[in-house]
């Protein structure tokens, strides 16, 4: 274990490289990486994440379940309450006629594996979306409905645009904010 307050990291990396007895390198079994990570961050932080102070909160529930991976503060960037996710399926439909599993693949991949939206926030998006007039949806076999194809419709088109007009700078304004937050944090820890 590495000494200093930027080593949390760096030794989960190196953690996580040894190798498993049952399985071989990275190939754990998903119950021992998700226990060895909470007794990582256990010993790091003198507490398991679901029962920090900080890291308590439902939209660290992944580190709660080992998932050291996923990026909480992406996931709030994209939730669907007041978040960019609607957005971006908006934006991914504007690109070419999509169905839901198409967007959350894409989504998984635009975020780098960082957040991955799930059928219980996507399928309720698009019927919203829907509702709203932003896009429209048809079945690809009208007689089986597995496969609902969504495209964006003319309103969803000038909205689109239109958030997109207010969105840009302020999402610009976000990110020099995250930024400067980012080096004021490591210039406190040296």
């Amino acid at each position: 274990m590495r000494k200093g307050f930027d080593s949390f990291w760096a030794d989960w990396e190196d953690a996580d490289e040894a190798p498993s007895p049952r399985r071989g390198r990275r190939g754990k079994p998903r119950g021992e990486r998700a226990q060895q990570w909470r007794e990582h961050f256990n010993d790091h932080m003198g507490t398991y994440p679901e029962d920090h102070w900080l890291f308590s909160g439902r939209r660290f529930r992944p580190w709660h379940r080992g998932r050291p991976d996923f990026n909480p503060f992406v996931a709030n960037i994209m939730s669907l309450g007041g978040g960019l996710l609607p957005v971006l399926v908006l934006q991914l439909i504007a690109q070419e006629p999509r169905y839901g599993n198409e967007v959350m693949k894409l989504i998984r991949q635009r975020t780098a594996r960082q957040w991955v939206a799930n059928p219980g926030a996507i399928y309720p998006l698009l019927t919203e979306l829907e509702e709203q007039g932003l896009i429209q949806g048809e079945w690809g076999d009208e007689r089986k409905r597995t496969t609902r194809i969504y495209q964006i419709t003319p309103a969803g088109e000038n909205e689109l645009a239109r958030l997109k007009e207010i969105i840009k700078p302020k999402l610009s304004e976000a990110i020099e904010v995250l930024q400067d937050l980012e080096k004021e944090l490591n210039g406190s820890i040296k």
